[in-house]
């Protein structure tokens, strides 16, 4: 069960989607440290085991080869026990030929047990050496995922920090590009530009205050000189000139004339 486990574990981390998870991700950069820690702590682990499980392969074949070595061993025993049972036979000593004939069963009966050991371990050994190279095959996959991993960890933080670099390259020609009105320029120009504008107003407002002055001065020199030609007239002067005296002195005078007053002179 636990080498199952391990099998499964391997296999789903193998079989990650770094780019599904990073879209999923808020923060990729931490995301990738932490996947990058997890994949480390789990090839450790998975190490771990694929070692143990190697070593308890070793084992098998350890006893395995063992087995086998002892059933040659026993073998060869026996065929020395029944050549030497045939010589003492051949020479006609009975007892000894049996004696030997015995020692030769009994390696053959002890060949036989070292045989069936080794026959019992042998799908042991198979279905151990498969999970070994499971194992060895998704450790591998692991490690290439985690060099991935880690590649695509460092493209991103340099990625990274080249946007932040541009980022305050960006900032810092906003601030002085004169196109930009949000920039401090473009703030400062405007600020300006509202000055002149008041600049401008003023002298308008002082413009249409001196023509009105220079119109006071004009009709008050009208009115000196009706006053003048009306002070001839009283003391029997000049005469007033022709077509200004009329209208103009009633309009200097201040009260309302009309027509018909001038007919009754």
């Amino acid at each position: 069960m636990v080498k199952q486990s391990i099998l499964g574990r391997m296999a789903q981390l193998a079989k990650a989607n770094i780019n599904s998870i990073l879209d999923q991700a808020e923060d990729p950069q931490k995301m990738l440290d932490q996947m990058v820690r997890d994949y480390s702590n789990n090839i450790a682990e998975a190490e771990s085991a694929v070692a143990q499980t190697i070593g308890n392969l070793r084992m098998l074949q350890d006893d395995y080869n063992e087995d086998v070595k002892n059933a040659q061993d026993w073998g060869n025993k026996a065929l020395a026990a029944s050549r030497k049972a045939d010589e003492y036979r051949s020479s006609g000593n009975a007892s000894d030929a049996q004696k030997f004939d015995n020692l030769a069963k009994v390696a053959l009966q002890r060949q036989i047990a070292s045989e069936n050991e080794a026959k019992s371990a042998e799908p042991s050994i198979a279905s151990q050496t498969d999970v070994v190279d499971r194992l060895k095959t998704g450790l591998d996959q692991m490690k290439g995922k985690l060099n991935q991993l880690t590649s695509k960890r460092n493209e991103l933080v340099a990625r990274s920090k080249t946007a932040a670099a541009q980022s305050q390259v960006h900032d810092a020609l906003k601030s002085i590009d004169i196109m930009d009105p949000t920039s401090e320029v473009g703030r400062f120009e405007e600020k300006i530009r509202r000055e002149e504008a008041k600049v401008r107003g003023q002298q308008e407002l002082a413009a249409s205050s001196l023509d009105a002055q220079f119109n006071q001065l004009e009709d008050l020199g009208e009115q000196t000189e009706i006053e003048a030609r009306l002070a001839a007239l009283k003391s029997g002067g000049a005469k007033p000139a022709i077509g200004a005296g009329g209208n103009s002195a009633g309009s200097a005078s201040g009260s309302t004339v009309e027509e018909a007053d001038f007919d009754k002179l």
